[in-house]
């Protein structure tokens, strides 16, 4: 059984959490086999992006996507508003899904399913955020049930 990552400030490219009580780190690979299985990029209006994926899962392979709209360095970010069905970029949100080639399930926050990102570090001269994360997220689907996610944390070296 995998152990959640260390909670580090380096940017390790670290990345694990609680999904309903079990372990999730990424593995595997990203969406190709040259792409990081974890990383984070700046987007217009300096919002972060944090991906992180479990594409050696099985029989379905995982995904998590942070969200931080308006991203201003050390603090506490919100994760309560509607974002629409899809994940977009009107708000900060927290989103993971499930995929067997196609996605089979999607969970995001809203304004009823809420969380939070507490940014612990961020060095912009070497572009590393840490933090660490909770939320409970809908199906956008209706079933299965809303999941809950704690005890999250990253440490990742901004691309």
């Amino acid at each position: 059984m995998k152990d959640l990552p260390e909670a580090t400030q380096t940017g390790a490219n670290t990345f694990g959490a609680l999904l309903n009580g079990a372990i999730w780190v990424p593995q595997g690979f990203g969406f190709a086999q040259t792409t990081p299985i974890v990383e984070a990029r700046f987007s217009a209006n300096n919002s972060i992006f944090i991906n992180a994926r479990n594409f050696a899962s099985s029989p379905k392979e995982t995904e998590f996507e942070i969200y931080i709209k308006d991203f201003n360095g050390v603090g506490t970010y919100q994760l309560n508003q509607i974002t629409n069905k899809f994940p977009n970029h009107t708000a900060s949100y927290a989103y993971y899904e499930e995929r067997k080639f196609t996605i089979d399930n999607e969970w995001k926050t809203n304004n009823q399913y809420t969380g939070r990102v507490n940014i612990n570090f961020y060095d912009p001269t070497e572009k590393i955020v840490s933090g660490t994360f909770e939320f409970q997220a809908i199906n956008l689907y209706g079933e299965p049930k809303p999941i809950t996610v704690t005890e999250g944390r990253f440490d990742v070296k901004i691309q």
